[in-house]
């Protein structure tokens, strides 16, 4: 007599799963695709227009559309589980895959991977195009290395940053609204709390990614006295400890 047994899917299987519903969703594809194209356009925008301060760098000029990309990360990181929830398919992925944090693993995964190498290249690209653009030497370059893998790290973290709140909040509108309130807001009321502005404006993902960009609008004043690094790894560590939050509450609450 012999008895079948059935081996659990495991991280690689959980990842499949979550390539096929990543791309087989037609939101996630453009609002994806949205990372990059938004990048690139504002390098053609800036350098058409113009527009580009005399102290700023080419670097900084050409992503200066890269923080409302970096928005649309988190966007995606946020759609990503609240499209299962409001679709109730959410049930047969944790039926599929009964471990929640492998479930959770996967799509954070998933989103780093893809948001990193799609803002590389978008990053990079736009960097060409307005070096290209502006190659009169009026303005300094810049320096792209290793500012850019920096960069797309960043975009990394925001997208795992937007999946996070995505499982606390659950609904798409609310969770949309969190990862832009944590962009924006900060910064935004930052001057109302005094000296500890350039600390609670410096703490957020678009503060890292404009001392990234090395643009001249990334005074200590405005986004904190941390340098670029320091600050991205101050917003991967709060995020990483968000991402465990979410992960305990997708194991302890019903779906």
């Amino acid at each position: 007599m012999s008895t079948l047994t059935t081996r659990r899917p495991g991280f690689r299987e959980a990842l499949a799963f979550e390539w096929t519903k990543f791309a087989s969703l037609r939101s996630t594809r453009w609002t994806t695709a949205a990372v990059g194209l938004v990048t690139v356009a504002g390098a053609v925008f800036v350098g058409l227009s113009g527009s580009l301060q005399s102290d700023d760098t080419v670097l900084g000029g050409s992503l200066t559309l890269s923080v409302v990309s970096l928005m649309i990360a988190g966007v995606v990181g946020a759609l990503t589980i609240c499209g299962e929830y409001a679709s109730g398919t959410v049930t047969s992925t944790l039926a599929a895959v009964p471990r929640r944090g492998r479930v959770l693993a996967a799509k954070a995964v998933l989103l780093a991977a893809l948001l990193a190498g799609l803002a590389l290249v978008a990053c990079t690209a736009a960097y060409l195009l307005g070096g290209a653009i502006l190659e009169d030497g009026t303005y300094a370059r810049g320096e792209p290395m290793p500012a850019l893998l920096g960069i797309a790290c960043l975009f990394a973290v925001v997208g795992v940053l937007g999946l996070a709140i995505g499982v606390l909040v659950r609904h798409a509108a609310g969770a949309v609204t969190a990862v832009i309130a944590v962009m924006l807001l900060p910064s935004l009321f930052g001057p109302l709390f005094g000296d500890a502005q350039r600390w609670i404006a410096g703490a957020t993902p678009t503060a890292a990614l404009e001392k990234l960009t090395q643009t001249s609008d990334a005074s200590p004043e405005a986004v904190g006295s941390l340098g670029a690094w320091p600050s991205l790894a101050l917003v991967t560590a709060y995020t990483v400890a968000l991402l465990l939050l979410a992960a305990r509450r997708l194991r302890r609450r019903d779906v």
